[in-house]
């Protein structure tokens, strides 16, 4: 304040005494609320300054800023424009936390006059590596703590929360951490279940917040389930063993049968492996092709890893060969059967007997006489021949639908 005040004395010498019309504020100063990192300005509206000074304080600070036209303090991020009317303008470029306070415009008349503005300065969050936990590796069942510390304006809250959680808010009965507020997060006797990553999330309402990954390992010896035990195929058929193991680490697996002689892929065995849905889960598959009678018999699945190792057996014993079932004449077929009879019943009945009313009458009118009979004769034999041949269908005797496989005699 003793530098404030010796400023005014010598600025007060230097007018020579007071004015007739002294300066008045004419518009207060805006408080102004800025992200950190972002340009400010603060302006001061004086009316009939005359040779009077104006001069910008920071008062929380009592650091004299500018004087008129000159910048008094060393920072470069301070500066100070006048429009040539009345409208003295602080510049701050590029503000941090220790920028924010009451800043003073104050022009030096005998009693200075003053007004003031608030600069606020928000501060995005920041989490604190150094003060916050890591990836965490612990055994089934042991007790841990996580932490985690953020820094911002206004001060943060911290959120966690499980990672790939579609309803946050949602209650679940297998997962046990969702959504949780405090810097601190406790798990007891944790389980396979709570292997995952947790996400610990500062917010301040100054975008953007920001996050920090922490993952939970839990290390556990395997476990295996057989969705079936006795598995029976018939010769020449193939098959498919199944054994699902759960581990952390992650599991040495392989299969065996007898006298323990691991099985390798090839030709005859086909073994595949893929995840279960979760990380320490995997579904194990041994396709076996073409069984023999030296196929059936015992076959393990066995899995190991640092914390200890399982198997379990399956038997696979042969069984008969599944009968077809005997499959009906398809109802198309039935069909042209039944067209194909009353089709020929038609031509017997109908045209077969008027052709053979027309001929008898032809017959009847034809009178040979003596020179023509060789001719007659023969004519009508030819007649007679012609008409005596049965119906198409009758002589054809049998004959057969090929697009079908039905023969009709």
């Amino acid at each position: 304040m003793a530098v404030i005040a010796l400023w005014l004395w010598v600025q007060v010498v230097l007018a020579g005494g007071l004015l007739s019309e002294e300066p008045r504020f004419v518009e207060p100063i805006q408080n102004v609320t800025i992200a950190a990192g972002r340009d400010v300005k603060l302006s001061c509206v004086v009316d009939n300054l005359g040779s009077y000074k104006v001069a910008w304080i920071a008062f929380d600070k009592s650091a004299i800023l500018t004087v008129q036209h000159h910048v008094i303090t060393r920072n470069p991020r301070v500066n100070v424009t006048y429009d040539g009317q009345r409208t003295w303008t602080l510049h701050l470029s590029r503000v941090n936390a220790t920028d924010a306070g009451t800043y003073m415009c104050q022009v030096n008349t005998i009693q200075a006059k003053s007004q003031f503005g608030v600069l606020s300065v928000v501060v995005p969050p920041d989490i604190i590596d150094e003060e916050s936990s890591g990836d965490v590796l612990v055994q089934e069942g042991a007790n841990i703590t996580l932490e985690c510390s953020a820094t911002g304006t206004p001060t943060p809250a911290i959120t966690w929360r499980r990672e790939n959680t579609t309803h946050p808010h949602a209650s679940n009965t297998t997962h046990r951490v969702v959504e949780r507020e405090g810097s601190r997060l406790e798990l007891t006797r944790v389980s396979r279940t709570d292997m995952a990553a947790y996400l610990c999330i500062a917010r301040n309402g100054v975008p953007p917040s920001v996050s920090k990954r922490i993952r939970v390992s839990v290390d556990f010896p395997p476990m295996m389930s057989i969705p079936h035990q006795l598995v029976g195929a018939p010769l020449g058929y193939s098959v498919d063993l199944q054994c699902t193991i759960e581990a952390h680490p992650p599991a040495l697996t392989y299969w065996t049968r007898a006298k323990d002689a691991m099985i390798h892929q090839g030709d005859k065995f086909i073994i595949t492996e893929r995840e279960g849905g979760v990380s320490y889960r995997t579904h194990m598959h041994l396709n076996i092709t073409k069984l023999g009678k030296e196929d059936y018999g015992t076959y393990k699945c066995v899995a190991k890893n640092s914390r200890g190792e399982t198997e379990g057996k399956i038997n696979l014993y042969e069984t008969e060969p599944p009968t077809p079932a005997p499959t009906p004449p398809p109802k198309r077929v039935e069909q042209v059967e039944r067209d194909y009879r009353q089709k020929v019943t038609k031509k017997a009945t109908g045209r077969g007997e008027s052709e053979n009313r027309k001929n008898d009458r032809k017959n009847d009118s034809t009178k040979p006489t003596a020179e023509g009979r060789g001719r007659s004769d023969k004519t009508e034999r030819n007649d007679v021949g012609h008409l005596d041949d049965k119906p198409r269908w009758e002589v054809m005797g049998s004959f057969t639908l090929q697009s079908t496989g039905f023969t009709f005699r």
